[in-house]
């Protein structure tokens, strides 16, 4: 049944992705001038033209990204953590495999947090969290990345624990819970501000306890940014619809027990 509901996840965010519908359009008034409705191609290429100046002007994302990334506050405090718990994405498992360099990418504040908050708490442990989510190739795991990157920085290899066959967050939060058993917290979560709702909500409906959320990586803090960027625009839509589109999904589907939790 995951796998049902990973391999339905990947497909439909394909076709729900913003930048799909803007293909979608295009796709459509190519079709209507085809069988000859020139007014309906004219109205769908019209359309597409606004979406895609609406998208590349207006801080769309930025506005829609705030109430995730504001749920839970930026640096709590930690007091004696159990163990500091990283979500894996912040990961390029893929070139790190093909450098031999650790490679991470825009997500990458999620190891700069946690490295700073294992070096600040020597007892706890350091929990890397994440395989391959990718549906078309399954060889390489993020927790590869994570375990050379951990070794590079110093961190002694009996502190690190990695959880390397989870495809998306529900099974993080499965996985590792197997893994560190029935042992008690405090648990330190890392993971993206925009994140953070969706991986609070899911690790406490797989029966964590005393979790402390430690969001980074905001992508919609400071002034809303007015003006013509497409890309990032698209960039940041991209990321928060596909977010609360996990966030409804998942509580439909059972694997958490709120839309946007409070903690656990």
């Amino acid at each position: 049944m995951d796998t049902v509901f990973f391999i339905a996840s990947k497909v439909f965010w394909t076709l729900a992705r913003p930048e799909s519908w803007i293909v979608l359009l295009l796709v459509a008034a190519l079709l209507a001038f085809r069988r000859n409705r020139p007014r309906l191609g004219q109205r769908t290429l019209l359309t597409s033209l606004l979406l895609l100046l609406g998208i590349g002007i207006l801080p769309l994302g930025e506005l829609l990204i705030r109430p995730l990334e504001q749920r839970f506050p930026a640096r709590p405090e930690v007091v004696d953590p159990a163990g500091i718990i990283i979500l894996g994405g912040a990961e390029d498992a893929r070139t790190t495999e093909a450098t031999g360099l650790p490679e991470v990418n825009e997500a990458g504040d999620r190891f700069l947090a946690g490295l700073a908050l294992a070096r600040a708490h020597p007892g706890a442990r350091l929990i890397f969290t994440g395989g391959s989510g990718s549906l078309l190739d399954q060889g390489v795991s993020g927790a590869d990345a994570a375990e050379r990157l951990f070794a590079e920085a110093g961190v002694a290899p009996e502190r690190v624990l990695l959880e390397g066959a989870s495809r998306n967050t529900a099974e993080n939060a499965a996985l590792t819970r197997e893994l560190v058993g029935a042992a008690e917290g405090p648990w330190v979560l890392v993971t993206s501000a925009f994140h953070m709702p969706r991986s609070v909500a899911t690790f406490c409906a797989a029966g964590w306890r005393d979790v402390v959320p430690y969001p980074v990586d905001y992508r919609g803090a400071g002034n809303l940014p007015f003006g013509w960027d497409l890309a990032e625009r698209l960039r940041t839509l991209n990321t928060v619809v596909k977010e609360w589109i996990g966030l409804v999904a998942y509580r439909l589907t059972g694997r958490t027990e709120a839309l946007v939790p409070d903690g656990c």
